[in-house]
């Protein structure tokens, strides 16, 4: 492992995911919902999946809400969400998709994402998928079937839910670092040679830097 080989820990590659799907036909799904205020006291990006959606999933005495979906056992390990309109609003906190991603969920879709939660996503092997609002309607309705099955293939730019394909679009370069598994330092890893370089011809124009 590189000495600097930080993303690593977190960023898986992305190509195919097949799971259950869990419906959550709300508007609006803040950044406080997913992840409430009390639990941003971390750094770290494990431990969050057991608070996620907390005052959602969480009576006032810490017990599961029963009809909750993610409390039912048959949506309990679902790594797809399926929402409605402007899903990841509110403050840009990052602990929104890092409690997403520890409890497993890998891929949100939705008619719309706000921009920040969207881009965030992407560096924490999360991908959103934004389809229009009939399609959404219909995956909703597919999802509440418990033995569902979704069918995720990123290459292809592909949702297979039951007998039905749905295309999706999505920027290619974001596409390119969700397959390779790479954030912002795994990019920067990349031009780890040309870095060295620069610093050992830099050391020596300009050593005083060094002292």
């Amino acid at each position: 492992m590189r000495q600097l080989d930080l993303q690593s820990k977190f960023m898986e590659k992305f190509t195919t995911l097949t799971s259950i799907a869990a419906a959550l036909p709300l508007v609006n799904i803040d950044t406080d919902m997913i992840i409430p205020k009390q639990f941003l006291k971390t750094i770290k990006r494990t431990g969050l999946g057991q608070a996620l959606f907390y005052e959602m999933r969480f009576d006032l005495n810490d017990k599961e809400i029963p009809d909750f979906v993610l409390n039912k056992a048959e949506f309990r390990h679902a790594k797809i969400l399926v929402a409605r309109d402007n899903f990841g609003c509110g403050s840009s906190r990052e602990h929104a998709p890092w409690a997403l991603a520890d409890f497993g969920i890998y891929s949100v879709i939705a008619p719309s994402f706000a921009d920040i939660f969207y881009n965030n996503c992407f560096k924490n092997s999360i991908l959103p998928i934004i389809l229009p609002h009939d399609q959404i309607d219909e995956l909703l309705e597919f999802a509440k079937a418990e033995n569902n099955n979704f069918t995720i293939d990123l290459p292809n730019q592909e949702l297979r839910a039951g007998n039905k394909i749905y295309k999706f679009e999505i920027d290619p370069f974001k596409k390119h670092c969700l397959i390779e598994g790479l954030d912002d330092i795994g990019l920067t890893l990349q031009k780890e040679n040309k870095i060295s370089d620069f610093e050992s011809k830099n050391r020596q124009e300009t050593p005083w830097l060094y002292n």
